[in-house]
């Protein structure tokens, strides 16, 4: 843990034109939290480095050792400040199967890519840890969905409350991207948008919902 100079990160946010929100979504860490240490309440935190490559100055200066808000002084291009819109989620590739693809014994490969913040936004409030994408396959979903389109799945959406959304599960040993319905008996119906596709019926216990799917990204 080191300690920051309130003065030191408040100028270096000027220099670079950055305000504590900005920072905060860019560090990984609530707005409060950049609050307080502009503040002087909190003068420690495990992600100075972070908030330093960020700002384009370096911890020493942020610190108060150093009074060069450079990078450094021997003439290096440190690249171009970072672009504070741009927000990585996981992508998974696992075939999630608009018809169904087996999930038992596959191997999930998680990596990470860029995303709007601002384009994500227009579809979900939740952060960023909760959003992951993948791609469909089949043609189940057809028209809303294509294969090989990229979807983006809100985690922290699990219970179907709003019938006919479509969802990323697992049913009977099989992953898909669905609509669901809950019905009176308490079970749940799966529907796809392709009519030649016949409804499926899930009883208690055999449906597990991935997350929501908020937001298509059509394939070229």
């Amino acid at each position: 843990m080191w300690e920051i100079v309130p003065a030191r990160l408040e100028a270096a946010m000027r220099r670079v034109g950055i305000n504590r929100s900005q920072l905060a979504a860019a560090v990984g860490v609530s707005q409060p939290s950049i609050s307080r240490l502009l503040s002087g309440e909190t003068k420690t935190t495990r992600v100075l480095d972070l908030i330093a490559a960020t700002l384009r100055t370096t911890p020493s200066y942020l610190k108060g050792d150093v009074e060069n808000p450079e990078l450094d002084t021997d003439g290096e291009d440190t690249g171009p400040l970072p672009n504070l819109d741009d927000v990585e989620i996981d992508s998974i590739d696992l075939a999630y199967g608009m018809g169904g693809t087996f999930l038992d014994g596959a191997v999930i490969q998680v990596e990470k890519v860029k995303f709007s913040r601002k384009w994500l936004r227009q579809f979900t409030n939740s952060p960023p840890n909760m959003l992951c994408s993948t791609r469909g396959m089949g043609d189940s979903m057809m028209p809303t969905i294509h294969d090989q389109d990229v979807v983006i799945i809100d985690r922290s959406q699990t219970v179907p409350e709003m019938g006919d959304k479509i969802w990323a599960m697992s049913f009977a040993g099989l992953g898909m991207i669905k609509r669901l319905r809950a019905l009176p008996d308490g079970t749940m119906k799966i529907s796809s948008d392709n009519h030649l596709v016949r409804d499926e019926i899930a009883g208690d216990g055999e449906l597990y919902i991935v997350g929501r799917v908020v937001a298509v990204v059509k394939s070229v």
